[in-house]
């Protein structure tokens, strides 16, 4: 029997079997991965940004863990030799609207503790000659590292501190009794005193096989990108951000130079009728029923009719993608969108149809279970990490 049991290999599960290890030397830890990889989807699939924490609201998880996750982020991979560059952000406004958005995320951004900058037209097409706003947001302290090289990195350290990881072990099965918790799948059957279960998009499946009674649901969103041609990469220095709706927990279409040197287009966030499928057209029909059937997403579809609408007009016509980009960069024209594979990121939805915003952990006895953890999930996973491991034995 193994003292502690992580079911997870995205970044958080990775980085909490990390944490185990590492405030209790000695320990004999199992991490289980159903993929065939470590870090194969929500890890590997986004931005590759290490976040500020500008956007969250004051006193939330997010916005006191991505906080620290952004600088242990950057000493961890400076002490494993693992490139990253603190490039800074721009979050450009390019109407009324958006400036008066703008400048509450400033004052969001104080309380928060996170250095900005303001900067009217002149200085941002001064900073970026490709780019047009009213203004802009400046947060230097933003970076862009490869979360799948972090995660490896982190499994390597598992390994060689005694750790034991597992790959191609879907659970079906979690058992709790009051002195053990076991759980079994096509793989085989393992038991431990203490189960960690980090598995994103399907953590409302594994709380519930673990006696979880939760009404949530998690809700796919597909994020697609598009990738720019080689004779655009230096199209600007920085990343560059539209700024949010602070309805929606998306971030919006924006462009990313990535640390191998990439320029990247997105992500937009349309419906996913299958959890893990990244073609475009996608579907399960099971993951497709659970969504379509759920109260908590009618709510949402119906208080977001006109968003949806643009998003999946978007999706399906590339003109009108182009069109969000150029609300910021007008010079990007058709030939500039070049395919790249989206992700899928794990969103909970409330049965009311409330979106949650925030990380969201709940537990059994025996179990702990991050249940919405989204961006900026890679860059917090270090102190999101520390949360649980701390909390784990209480």
């Amino acid at each position: 029997m193994y003292d502690y049991c992580v079911i997870g290999g995205g970044i958080v599960g990775v980085a909490t079997a990390h944490r185990i290890l590492t405030t209790r030397p000695g320990a004999s830890v199992l991490l289980l991965e159903k993929a065939d990889r470590l870090a194969g989807h929500q890890t590997g699939h986004n931005s590759g940004v290490i976040h500020s924490g500008i956007y969250y609201a004051p006193g939330s998880l997010k916005a006191r863990l991505c906080r620290r996750g952004a600088e242990w982020t950057k000493e961890f991979a400076a002490a494993q030799g693992i490139p990253y560059e603190v490039c800074g952000k721009l979050l450009v406004a390019t109407d009324a609207e958006e400036h008066r958005r703008m400048l509450a995320l400033h004052e969001r951004s104080v309380s928060n503790g996170v250095e900005v900058e303001l900067l009217d037209a002149a200085e941002l097409v001064r900073r970026e000659p490709h780019i047009t706003g009213v203004g802009a947001l400046f947060v230097p302290s933003t970076g862009i590292v490869d979360y799948t090289r972090i995660t490896a990195a982190l499994a390597d350290e598992v390994r060689a501190a005694g750790g034991t990881v597992v790959l191609g072990a879907e659970i079906t099965t979690i058992a709790e009794t009051s002195d053990a918790i076991t759980v079994s799948g096509p793989a085989g059957s393992w038991r431990a005193r203490r189960l960690v279960a980090c598995a994103g998009l399907q953590a409302d499946r594994m709380a519930r096989l673990a006696g979880l009674r939760i009404s949530l649901r998690i809700v796919p969103f597909r994020g697609e990108y598009y990738q720019l041609p080689p004779d655009r990469k230096g199209l600007v220095n920085t990343l560059i951000y539209p700024i949010p709706d602070p309805e929606l927990p998306f971030l919006g279409v924006h462009l990313s130079p990535t640390i191998d040197g990439e320029l990247t287009v997105g992500p937009n966030a349309v419906l996913g009728l299958a959890r893990e499928g990244y073609r475009k057209g996608s579907l399960d029909l099971r993951d497709a029923r659970e969504v379509l059937g759920y109260r908590g997403f009618h709510r949402v579809a119906a208080a977001n009719v006109r968003t949806g609408l643009r998003e999946l007009r978007n999706s399906l016509f590339k003109r009108g993608y182009l069109a969000e980009c150029r609300r910021y960069c007008p010079e990007l024209t058709l030939a500039d969108l070049l395919p790249r594979e989206a992700g899928i990121r794990a969103q909970a939805v409330a049965r009311d149809g409330t979106l949650v915003h925030d990380f969201l952990i709940q537990r059994t006895d025996r179990s702990v279970h991050v249940l919405n953890a989204p961006s900026p999930a890679a860059t917090s996973a270090l102190p999101i990490a520390e949360h649980i491991v701390d909390r784990l034995d209480n």
